[in-house]
């Protein structure tokens, strides 16, 4: 009897004791971590690559990761074009260890956008500015580390903005909208952190709101934040553990094929190690198409061979495929966000770039040949992908000459 009562007893301690764990637990802070991010800079800085903010996740193995995308759009998988650490980096990463997603942006309705700014803000324009394509012609974008943003200094150019009221108020609604939307972001945000109490939530947002948000979430209880430098930066063997084919092939590119190779601001040395990894794992026609453009705009090959190789590539039996990465959101359009001819197979990209060579030889033979390629192309694409083709031919190809 007495062994069977000192039982009972003990199960109802480690019962009691079990409740009273749970409750310190619900009663902990949860520790927040805004690391504030450049969109889609990952690819321009080695420093801030792909693979350090993969591993900079895994060192910071958060029980939720909170992404800018507001939840409605986020249940439809959509996503803002130009957020690629979000679509590419995190979300697959997120879905493939378990860990529970939190969007927590917010943005005006169309209807709002219309009151306020006369146009659609969010709409995607028919034909792309050559300004609209996503670069970053600034030197120091190759030099960003991970932490950047930790450093309040180097966003003082949009802190002045954000507390300077400008003379004329009916010119302030981009600041405005800004603070708005940075406040609502912070509130679900620190739902959140309610959710996951005596956990860590990690959030990745645009720099610009990072400071804002973590003065708003310091003033709540049951929030402990932490900024990212605390925990410090992933190892160069972390990151190298994190690598992925996938996260190469949006490096070379972006620098490569894309708006930034116009700008010539690029980590050259870099990139060149880039395709010397994606050449190790399979050097098919991308890789081909891609170390070709490399070294003919590092000059290291002349127009002739890259002629001559273009042609090889696009004749090549696993052209004929999409590229393994491209960075498009929408499959009816030719463009994606950096890349006027983005949503091209490889061969017609390789086609594109025959052309692009060809068109600044002078002569009738290599203008006929030139044109004789955008008919061809023109016919392998549907009317509205043929419309949008032929504006970026002119402006790319023929104009750039």
């Amino acid at each position: 009897m007495f062994a069977r009562f000192a039982s009972y007893l003990a199960a109802a301690c480690l019962s009691l004791t079990a409740l009273l764990a749970a409750a310190e637990e619900a009663s902990a802070p949860a520790r927040v971590v805004v690391l504030g991010v450049n969109h889609a800079a990952q690819l321009v800085s080695e420093s801030d690559q792909p693979a350090a903010l993969a591993a900079f996740v895994t060192r910071v193995a958060p029980q939720a990761l909170c992404i800018e995308r507001a939840p409605e759009p986020f249940t439809r998988n959509d996503h803002y074009e130009f957020t690629y650490e979000i679509q590419d980096v995190l979300v697959p990463l997120a879905r493939a260890r378990g860990i529970p997603l939190c969007p927590f942006d917010w943005m005006p309705s169309a209807e709002d956008e219309m009151l306020g700014f006369g146009m659609s803000i969010s709409t995607v324009p028919e034909i792309r500015p050559a300004r609209a394509l996503l670069a970053f012609p600034e030197p120091a974008a190759l030099q960003r580390g991970l932490f950047h943003a930790d450093q309040r200094t180097n966003l003082a150019a949009v802190d002045d903005w954000i507390r300077n009221v400008p003379a004329h108020a009916g010119r302030d609604l981009p600041r405005r909208l800004f603070l708005y939307r940075t406040f609502l972001q912070a509130q679900r945000i620190a739902a959140a952190a309610r959710a996951h109490a005596g956990g860590t939530v990690l959030v990745v947002v645009g720099e610009f709101h990072k400071h804002d948000i973590e003065a708003i979430l310091s003033g709540m209880p049951g929030i402990e934040v932490v900024t990212p430098s605390q925990i410090g930066p992933p190892s160069a063997e972390q990151i190298a553990a994190h690598s992925r084919r996938d996260y190469s092939l949006a490096i070379a590119r972006f620098n490569l094929l894309g708006a930034q190779a116009a700008t010539g601001n690029v980590d050259w040395d870099w990139i060149g190690r880039v395709l010397d990894a994606l050449s190790h794992g399979s050097d098919d026609a991308e890789v081909a198409l891609l170390r070709t453009r490399y070294d003919r705009l590092r000059g290291t090959m002349d127009r002739e061979d890259a002629v001559a190789a273009y042609r090889r590539i696009a004749g090549r039996a696993d052209a004929s495929r999409q590229a393994g990465w491209d960075g498009v959101l929408d499959r009816q359009r030719v463009d994606s966000y950096f890349d006027a001819f983005g949503n091209l197979r490889i061969d017609q990209r390789a086609r594109v770039e025959l052309a692009r060579e060809l068109a600044r030889v002078p002569g009738r033979k290599r203008a006929a040949e030139v044109e004789a390629i955008r008919a061809v192309l023109v016919k392998e694409l549907t009317p509205r992908q043929a419309r949008q083709f032929d504006v970026y031919w002119e402006r790319d190809i023929v104009a750039a000459r």
